[in-house]
This record gives C-alpha cells, structure tokens and sequence, in this order.
C-alpha cells in the first residue's frame, strides 16, 4: 500500500489524524480506544500506515520502569517526519472549485467561509467560553479533523495568532487567490461561535507569502468588546 492509496482509506486517514493530533507517539491500544474498535484491528490499521511510510514505529516503556520487573515495551506509532510540514493530497476537484471561486465574489465567499466555521464548530461540540484562551484553543482541535495542523501562538484580549503548517485550501488558494476569503471567513465563523462576551473585528493573514511552499500559515484575528445597544 502506497501513501496515497491509505490516506484514500477513511479508517486509515482517521487513524493517521489521530496519530497527528497526538503530542506523544500512540499505542494499538490508544488507537482502538479512540475508534471504538478491537485492539487487532487497530494494530492492523496502524502496521499498514507504517507500510505506507506514514508512520514510524518504535519499541518504549511508558510507565518510566526498567530493569527486572519492567514488563515488556510497548510498542508505539510516530507520524513520520516527512509528514510534519506536508498536506494530505485532496480529491481532484480544484478545477471544478477554481470555476466556482472565479463565479463568486469575495464578500459571498467569506459569508460561505463563515457558515462553513459555525457549522463545523456546531459538529465539534465547541461551546462559548470567556476565556480567549480556551476558545481558540477549541477552535484548533476542531480543524484538525480537516487536515489543519493548527497551534494557537498568542492569545490576549485584544488579538490572538493561530498557525497552521499545513492548510488544506492552500492548492486552491495558490490558483485562485479570492479563495482565502473561504479560510477567513471559516476562522471567524469559527471564533463567533466559540467566544463568548468578545465578538471577531477582523481575520487576517500574516504569513509573508502564503503561497510559498513549506511556510506556516499566521492568521492574525482581532477581537473587541460587544456593542452595547
């Protein structure tokens, strides 16, 4: 099984998140857990990731023990450090994609990017925090499902910095460059539903040159307090 033939295999691409979403290398056992499957199959998934180079397995003892008594290493799955800065391959459809952006002007698609981010936030269960911190903090577990590999980089009253190394719309964007309204609107669509008592002012980008290969993406989102009527 090749790269792109597995993460064309939903359980294998779900699992492959899974790993990616992970601060520490998984286990079987992490795996069939998160999936609700048996503890085989979840080895099976995560051996045929390893087949296909996207992961890279290892041998460690997580209770810290060694020595007699240590018990036996359990066997772990890292994401594969060619994976760190790269995105999953899309389907095919940036041509179809591409008519539709050039058929729609920027402000109707920020709005599609914005109902976009308040649906997605409605699937991830996100509920409105005061806190700035923990709200964007949901924000980027929620787009990790999409292939976003967000981090949040500041956070204040006045502002907060996510960034993502990889970016799903970036092929389209590179082609199109009005299809970055669709992100925006997404991580405001996003915010407006994951904050609670600051509204979203703006969403910009920051990242120098976003269309370069390999360079984070920085956006930039603004906040104030609600007007008061």
């Amino acid at each position: 099984m090749d790269a792109l033939e597995a993460v064309g295999h939903p359980e294998l691409r779900d699992a492959l998140l899974f790993a990616r979403r992970s601060a520490l290398p998984i286990t079987a056992d992490d795996l069939a857990a998160a999936q609700d499957v048996h503890r085989n199959v979840a080895r099976s998934r995560l051996e045929r990731l390893v087949e296909a180079g996207l992961l890279e397995p290892a041998y460690e003892r997580r209770s810290g023990r060694t020595g007699p008594g240590a018990g036996r290493p359990a066997k772990t799955y890292a994401v594969a450090p060619s994976l760190d800065a790269i995105e999953f391959p899309a389907r095919r459809y940036e041509s179809l994609l591409g008519l539709l952006v050039e058929g729609v002007s920027a402000k109707r698609l920020r709005a599609i990017g914005v109902a976009f981010g308040e649906e997605l936030a409605r699937l991830a269960g996100l509920k409105p925090s005061k806190s700035p911190k923990r709200a964007f903090e949901q924000m980027c577990q929620a787009v990790r499902s999409l292939g976003y590999q967000a981090s949040l980089e500041e956070v204040g009253r006045a502002s907060a910095v996510i960034a993502t190394a990889t970016c799903p719309l970036r092929p389209l964007v590179s082609a199109h460059p009005k299809a970055a309204e669709i992100d925006r609107g997404m991580w405001a669509g996003l915010a407006a539903r994951a904050l609670a008592e600051i509204e979203v002012e703006r969403v910009e980008c920051e990242t120098r040159d976003c269309l370069v290969e390999h360079e984070s993406c920085r956006v930039l989102i603004s906040l104030r307090e609600p007007r008061r009527i």
